[in-house]
């Protein structure tokens, strides 16, 4: 359902508090993508103090250097009105119209870092792809391993005691090598550039029968490997292809907008950090073109790897990112109510809105659609650069 009011349903439970950042593109004079900071339900222009957002990550205090910047940071669009213009999610989008809040930052994910998610990697991983199959094995591999490896610790001696035996039996997975054992998963999302934001088209693969959302906390990391504030991101995925072979996560992850990321990064300071978000809950709501709805819930506290471990995985002496790391930190949501015929599970319909919502960080919200019925992407590096420099923009 889209709100009459998408402006405060995208904005946190206290953003009078909340300092946001993201990108705009706006047209006329200054078309292009322009940094922005939220305030008073106005986006500020940020571009002549940063002209991207990695310039923001590399400042040592970004959140005061945000701060001093909106002192003469001119207005450039109503939020209301932006929100309102963009709400019916349509083509071809408007302008001025609200962009993914990273653009040069690499654009990583981490995998079964929920037990919940790492059990339906196992079942799809054995179940082929075909979700019918699916609903049998995931009634034995519970009862054969138990749903209660929450309690294990990712990489000590009780998980490499539970490998142990769990190979004794047979049933061990390349899925719960990564859930439990001593290195997280990581891997490429999307491009720097290629993510889509809030009220724009997200993208499945027409070839995928049996796909669904994830809705991630991620985190955003500085080039030093400091995470600095965070926002939300839908990482969808195509479980029939993933489950034919590990081999196609690229292809099952890494489609034409696949990657939603917004609506703002919220940055750490004084009054929120990465504490706040320890026990943060992500509401997910799937509504229907049919009427069809589902509601679930992603816990932080569920998860078996902490935000901060995830990026030290992920960047450090062996990965480094000089323009910051946009980091999915995996989910606790796995749709397993069925849709159409018993037994099948959940898969999205074209037209499907799916709204993901964390109380300090806002609203995500995106209509479902063919990735080759979406927009191409088409504005890259090169674009930017180009843009930034009619528009005199210092890099």
């Amino acid at each position: 359902m889209v709100t009459t009011d998408e402006c405060a349903a995208m904005l946190p439970d206290d953003a009078a508090d909340a300092l946001l950042v993201g990108r705009l593109w706006c047209d006329g004079a200054q078309a292009g993508p322009a940094v922005v900071a939220v305030r008073d339900r106005r986006l500020h222009d940020l571009t002549a103090h940063f002209p991207t957002v990695t310039d923001i990550l590399r400042d040592p205090a970004p959140a005061s250097a945000v701060r001093q910047a909106l002192a003469d940071a001119p207005p450039v669009a109503d939020l209301a009105a932006v929100a309102a213009a963009m709400a019916p999610m349509t083509l071809p989008a408007p302008v001025p119209r609200l962009l993914a809040p990273v653009d040069l930052q690499a654009v990583k994910a981490c995998g079964v870092t929920f037990v919940r998610s790492m059990l339906e990697r196992v079942i799809e991983e054995r179940a082929k792809g075909d979700p019918a199959a699916a609903e049998v094995l995931r009634g034995e591999i519970v009862a054969e391993i138990g749903s209660d490896l929450m309690q294990v610790v990712p990489g000590s001696p009780r998980a490499a005691e539970l490998k142990a035996a769990l190979q004794r039996r047979g049933i061990w997975s390349q899925y719960l090598e990564v859930g439990i054992g001593p290195d997280a998963e990581v891997f490429t999302k999307a491009q720097p550039l290629s993510a889509i934001g809030t009220l724009s088209g997200v993208g499945i693969h027409p070839a995928s029968a049996w796909n669904n959302p994830e809705p991630e906390l991620v985190v955003i990391a500085a080039p030093s490997g400091a995470i600095v504030g965070a926002t939300l991101g839908n990482d969808v995925n195509l479980r029939d292809v993933e489950g034919r072979s590990a081999l196609l996560l690229g292809k099952a992850k890494d489609n034409n907008a696949s990657c939603a990321i917004g609506p703002f990064i919220r940055l750490f300071d004084d009054r929120f950090g990465l504490d706040d978000l320890r026990d943060a809950v992500l509401d997910i709501v799937v509504e229907g073109p049919d009427g069809w709805r589902l509601e679930a819930q992603s816990r932080l506290t569920e998860i078996s790897r902490a935000p901060a471990d995830l990026v030290a995985q992920a960047m450090g002496a062996h990965h480094q990112y000089p323009d910051g790391l946009a980091l999915f930190t995996g989910t606790g949501f796995a749709p397993v109510a069925d849709r159409d015929r018993p037994g099948q599970g959940f898969t999205h319909r074209i037209g499907d809105i799916v709204r993901i919502r964390e109380r300090h960080l806002g609203a995500l919200a995106n209509r479902v659609d063919h990735t080759d019925a979406l927009p191409p992407w088409s504005f890259g590096l090169r674009d930017l650069m180009a843009s930034l420099a009619a528009r005199g923009a210092a890099l």
